[in-house]
């Protein structure tokens, strides 16, 4: 028979234990997270001195490329540190909050179970005086403790702030003279614009094996919304078939990471000319990828001085017009201070074939016609971010989608394209993140898919309304979403690799933590999902079941997209290395032809040609 009663005294013992083993648990967390808090605030992390002597040298050095990547390395080694410092300290603090409650309620427990026990002659009054006072200074002591390390907890000052390189020492020192004027190389003759129309082709005819997810035909989009287009959000001329047809946003058609374009070149060389077609410098940095409509190329560069605009003809190369932003409502006077590999131009610009949008580190977002005339521009409020806002610009119908996660909260608008006033502004429950949107058909409707620290999440693209979240994602996320065969995929170095059924109920399918990217983003194509590192590795897992079908490892790490385009997989590795590999469930390596030069961007694809940005130049490559 069961018997549920226990000594008095076994349970008195074992009361006391606890709160002796949840006391000293307490303590011990708190010294640490003093010491934590004492360290960091005495030493400067991972020592910037060292920095600024890199950057000294670079003054000196400004073509040593092998410096450059030091600072880059060694910033980024900071950026981990701190991430790293401050998950400890997070950690440490719910700890000791779990170890002091689970003391107070065992402390509770066994006073009560000693005045049940005792008898009221064995208390004498001198007894009962050194007991409470004994009782109030260790009280009263662990009190204090527990408090200095709980506040000082809260008080760790953002370090990685200070550490970062001011981002004008960093292009005084490597900036290469030049004219206002874009310099255009040209390397080889340029096809004529009826041979590369010929080309284009529409979705079915150039991939009919791409997963269509139902969409078929471009007079779907009021199907596709589910509603008919309000007078607020009016269907502009942007329609399916457009979108295929060009590379209007980062990471292409709808930012899933595949291109319709075929005949794509696997062999070239940017330090040679061979099927370089041509390369041009812009006036502005900035590491955001080209996007294409018809016969442009759009691009955006910022730095302390200002922010630009451009659109190129992209069979040439030739500056068609550049146009400074400037005058925005509400811009503050002062740029942020973002890190060096961010800069103040990462979010790529959208255009929708009617109008061109950007947005910057500051906040500022402007709109401007296909021929370079203005046409609204607002500021949504400086990013509160530690390396500077990089969530790229998404168009449909109308709207223009804008992913806007920081420090003070997350956030996600829907602009009207042609006014720039808010349609809707929905708050989303996550941290600070450096993805960028996807749009997905979901139960026969257009969703907008984001990943942040903790949520991957679909919305409403006509109400902003979250239809589906769920909780997966930790730390610092970089890497978009990736969509194909209805799976959701999402990916961040600090948390792991998750496929998603999303939907009222969404659940996650598989998930993995052995390979994770930290900056490129997952793409997803005929059932498999491939991956990128920023330790230089490729890997390929089937998109259903998680299993790991191959897995290569390079020399340098990836921040660029891999994206697929004429059945292969292209993905850029940081030296400019661009691996080339046939779509299988086996590693079929094509090419590994070289840039010559520092890349971060992601390529763009259409009419049988690449568009990629190097940190120098922007390049078009062409199979001559």
């Amino acid at each position: 028979m069961y018997k549920n009663d226990m000594d008095p005294n076994q349970r008195l013992t074992i009361t006391r234990n606890v709160a002796y083993i949840s006391g000293t648990f307490t303590v011990m967390v708190a010294l640490l997270l003093l010491l934590n808090f004492i360290q960091i605030s005495t030493r400067e992390p991972l020592e910037s001195e060292s920095m600024e002597l890199l950057v000294e040298r670079m003054r000196d050095e400004p073509n040593n490329e092998e410096l450059k990547q030091e600072i880059r390395d060694l910033d980024l080694l900071a950026r981990r540190a701190f991430f790293t410092s401050q998950w400890q300290i997070n950690t440490g603090r719910y700890l000791m909050l779990f170890g002091a409650i689970v003391c107070a309620v065992a402390l509770r427990y066994y006073f009560s179970l000693l005045s049940k026990i005792e008898e009221p002659e064995s208390r004498t009054t001198d007894n009962r005086k050194a007991r409470l006072l004994s009782q109030r200074w260790i009280a009263g002591a662990g009190g204090f403790v527990f408090l200095v390390a709980f506040l000082s907890s809260f008080a760790v000052r953002n370090h990685i702030a200070d550490f970062r390189v001011d981002d004008s020492e960093m292009a005084e020192a490597v900036e290469i003279q030049q004219d206002e004027d874009i310099e255009i190389v040209e390397v080889a003759e340029t096809p004529s614009d009826e041979q590369s129309r010929e080309d284009e082709m529409s979705l079915d005819e150039q991939l009919p094996d791409v997963q269509e997810s139902g969409v078929a035909e471009a007079t779907r989009e009021t199907e596709l919304t589910g509603k008919q287009p309000s007078k607020v959000t009016e269907q502009s001329a942007l329609t399916l078939s457009e979108i295929r047809a060009n590379y209007n946003s980062f990471r292409g058609p709808f930012g899933q990471g595949v291109s319709y374009s075929r005949n794509i070149p696997t062999d070239w060389s940017g330090t040679d000319g061979k099927n370089i077609i041509w390369k041009v410098q812009l006036s502005k940095p900035g590491y955001n990828s080209p996007v294409l409509w018809k016969d442009r190329l759009y691009i955006a560069g910022a730095d302390e001085q200002g922010k630009i605009i451009y659109c190129l003809d992209r069979h040439t190369g030739k500056i068609l017009w550049q146009q400074e932003v400037k005058n925005i409502p509400g811009s503050p006077s002062e740029s942020p201070k973002v890190s060096e590999d961010t800069g103040l131009s990462a979010p790529s610009v959208t255009t929708d074939g009617t109008r061109v949008y950007a947005i910057f580190a500051n906040g500022d977002i402007a709109a401007y016609t296909i021929d370079g005339k203005f046409v609204w521009g607002k500021n949504l409020g400086m990013p509160d971010n530690l390396y500077g806002h990089s969530s790229s610009l998404l168009v449909w119908g109308n709207q223009v989608f804008i992913q806007y996660d920081s420090s003070k909260g997350g956030r996600v608008l829907s602009l009207n394209g042609r006014t720039g006033e808010t349609i809707w502004d929905t708050k989303r429950n996550v941290n600070v993140s450096w993805t960028s949107p996807i749009l997905a058909e979901i139960g026969g409707k257009l969703q907008l898919i984001m990943s942040a620290d903790p949520l991957v999440a679909g919305y409403d693209i006509e109400t902003g309304k979250e239809l589906w979240a769920v909780e997966c994602m930790f730390g610092e996320v970089g890497s978009s979403p990736a969509f194909s065969d209805g799976i959701v995929y999402a990916a961040s170095e600090y948390a792991r690799l998750v496929a998603i059924q999303p939907g009222t109920t969404a659940s996650i399918i598989w998930e993995n933590d052995e390979y994770l990217p930290e900056v490129a983003s997952p793409v997803a194509y005929q059932g498999l999902l491939f991956v990128a590192t920023t330790y230089g590795v490729l890997v390929c897992y089937d998109g259903k079941t998680g299993e790991k079908y191959w897995e290569q490892e390079f020399n340098k790490g990836f921040y660029s997209s891999p994206v697929i385009a004429d059945g292969k997989l292209f993905a850029t590795d940081l030296a400019g290395v661009m691996h080339i590999y046939r779509v299988g469930k086996t590693p079929e390596l094509v090419g590994e032809p070289v840039l010559g030069e520092y890349v971060v961007a992601t390529p763009a694809f259409m009419d049988g040609r690449i568009y990629l940005r190097g940190e120098q130049y922007l390049y078009c490559i062409s199979q001559n």
